[in-house]
């Protein structure tokens, strides 16, 4: 076990969490997002949690940027390192299907099925890297650094303990929570527009209620509309 990781905290099967994504200065959802824990199941010979996001644009804001967009994790049990993280995007009435397994420099060949992403060992994906964030004990651990394959760019993540006791409103209620600041490094500067907030229920469920993107005209904010 890694050091700063919950002790017995895993991820439950078919959990899902529904959020509204809008921007401050508008007053209304942009888009709705779904992130659901699908099955833990052997994959390439590894048990693995299969983790889905889902995204749709929102009238009327589809007639400006149509929006459907639906990614797939595969991340080991034991620390959701990624294993293969697909895309299959469909923006603007053009669609594209991206399967690519994580595979470390220089060690294993390309797959026959896939195609092989180059990533440093302990490579996590987004949705890998969010549910491993909630395992953290942030009790204990000041700071987690990973890399972060994205489907396009590996990246340097570093995620911070930014509060220990903020009350947070969305519109599945009221929580309190932990903050966590989430910053994204290249070559070891910093990427502009890439600075988020992520907020953690303080219970034994760890649910992920809120999560800010600072961008530099606004905030965009992911709400929790309801958790099963």
């Amino acid at each position: 076990m890694p050091p700063g990781k919950e002790p017995g905290y895993s991820p439950r099967t078919g959990e899902t969490f529904q959020y509204a994504a809008n921007v401050t200065k508008l007053n209304s959802t942009i888009a709705n997002l779904k992130i659901v824990v699908a099955e833990r199941r052997n994959f390439a010979g590894k048990s693995a949690w299969h983790l889905q996001a889902f995204a749709h644009t929102e009238n009327p804001y589809r007639m400006v940027f149509e929006l459907d967009d639906q990614f797939d994790s595969y991340s080991d049990v034991a620390n959701l390192i990624g294993l293969q993280y697909e895309m299959h995007l469909s923006e603007r009435g053009q669609k594209m299907d991206s399967v690519q397994r994580m595979v470390p420099f220089a060690n294993d060949p390309a797959p026959p099925d896939a195609v092989a992403a180059r990533v440093l060992p302990g490579t996590r994906d987004p949705l890998g890297m969010l549910q491993y964030l909630r395992g953290v004990d942030w009790s204990k651990t000041p700071e987690v650094r990973s890399p972060v394959y994205d489907g396009r760019a590996l990246h340097d993540v570093r995620a911070t303990l930014a509060g220990k006791n903020e009350q947070v409103k969305v519109p599945a209620g009221t929580f309190t929570t932990s903050k966590i600041e989430i910053r994204v490094f290249d070559n070891g500067s910093e990427v502009k527009d890439s600075h988020f907030f992520l907020y953690l229920t303080n219970d034994s469920a760890r649910m992920p209620v809120l999560m800010e993107a600072v961008l530099p005209v606004a905030t965009a904010r992911v709400e929790l509309t309801k958790a099963s």
